[in-house]
């Protein structure tokens, strides 16, 4: 069966349009809260630093944890685990947390997210992210996609799953509830 001027057009384009999907790289700050891998984009980030006491503030949000004075500048902490609703009863000493400091740009104040361990800083393919899993949750969700990454467990290869989510939309009702 011969292919129709059309359809050979066609397939070129297509495979084209599909290379370059996936050409592209992220970057992204790996941490994580409570037993599962998240991510960030990398460029969201300003920096990461120990846990430092939080000082309470009454009457916000409960994942609001507080304020802290980082080198001057007070900066609001966010327990991202409340803010997300993890429960998983594994509990985190203050030693081994992080705060994700995020970068000025993204929020109109100084923010910072506290998490259970920062990981690393990755580099992606594109195709290593599945953005139709996302398609079935909540708008609320604020994920972007879901990072398939091949790690080796007792000779097999698996796939590790990072949810990589968008901090700006995660975040962006902050201001309102303080």
């Amino acid at each position: 069966m011969e292919a129709t001027a059309d359809e050979t057009q066609q397939y070129p384009d297509t495979s084209q349009k599909s290379t370059k999907k996936h050409a592209h790289t992220i970057q992204v700050v790996e941490f994580v809260l409570g037993r599962e891998h998240f991510a960030i984009d990398l460029f969201d980030v300003k920096e990461v630093v120990e846990y430092t006491t939080i000082t309470r503030l009454p009457n916000v949000a409960p994942y609001i944890k507080g304020i802290i004075d980082l080198r001057g500048e007070i900066t609001t902490i966010i327990d991202l685990k409340e803010r997300l609703n993890i429960t998983d009863g594994k509990q985190v000493t203050a030693e081994s947390s992080r705060i994700i400091v995020l970068d000025d740009k993204i929020t109109r104040s100084k923010i910072g997210i506290l998490v259970d361990d920062v990981t690393s800083v990755s580099t992606f393919e594109g195709n290593q992210v599945d953005s139709t899993s996302t398609s079935v949750s909540n708008e609320d969700t604020a994920i972007i996609g879901i990072i398939k990454r091949k790690v080796k467990v007792k000779d097999k290869e698996v796939n590790e799953l990072i949810i990589w989510i968008d901090i700006k939309q995660l975040l962006g009702d902050i201001d309102s509830r303080m």
